[in-house]
């Protein structure tokens, strides 16, 4: 849903704008587009999977930041909200308030119907002009699925899906792993859904 406004708003507009809402938005070239509240299972799937990586970064120079941390693609301008993102090394920010990241190495985000197609394709392609992001991670909540995405040496992207709850995700960027027995941890599953992910 795209927020009413007279004009289109300049990035410091924005900026403010959002620090003082209630909703969250994404700005796409002036233009802000209304977050919609996550569902219940969407937020156990996000949890799951932040309580899985957190763990496994302690002592090491990486940090992950639920969907409340704002992600800037410098060079679109554009600023969006990743349901998790993890940056290893010093992170940067946009201003010293350190809300807006910029040089997240992986992202994650839980597919929900409306926006599903956006995530897989045009957010995936705005994602990949971030330099530090390496790994793409997209978890279906209607069924047992996580696609991973890797970039390669040469600028390409490998991708695998991974269906088998008795499966674990090894994400190489940042040296963690993620079983999906875990990520989907008190999910109740429609009867069709087999042990597989396979209906």
């Amino acid at each position: 849903m795209v927020a009413q406004h007279d004009r289109l708003l300049t990035p410091e507009e924005y900026l403010a704008f959002e620090r003082a809402s209630e909703v969250k938005h994404e700005y796409v070239a002036g233009e802000l587009f209304a977050m919609t509240g996550a569902t219940h299972r969407h937020n156990l799937i996000a949890m799951n999977s932040g309580t899985q990586i957190r763990p496994q970064l302690r002592g090491r120079r990486c940090e992950i930041y639920p969907s409340d941390m704002r992600v800037k693609i410098e060079v679109l301008g554009i600023y969006t909200y990743p349901d998790l993102s993890v940056v290893c090394g010093s992170p940067r920010f946009e201003e010293p308030r350190e809300d807006t990241l910029l040089n997240p190495i992986l992202l994650i985000e839980v597919l929900s119907p409306s926006t599903e197609r956006y995530d897989r394709e045009m957010k995936f392609r705005r994602y990949q002009l971030i330099p530090s992001f390496a790994e793409y991670v997209l978890i279906a909540q209607d069924r047992p699925r996580i696609e991973h995405h890797l970039r390669q040496a040469d600028g390409s992207w490998a991708q695998t899906t991974i269906e088998d709850l008795t499966a674990t995700l090894t994400l190489p960027t940042i040296g963690c792993t993620l079983p999906l027995a875990l990520v989907y941890e008190d999910i109740t599953w429609d009867a069709t859904v087999g042990r597989d992910g396979g209906r």
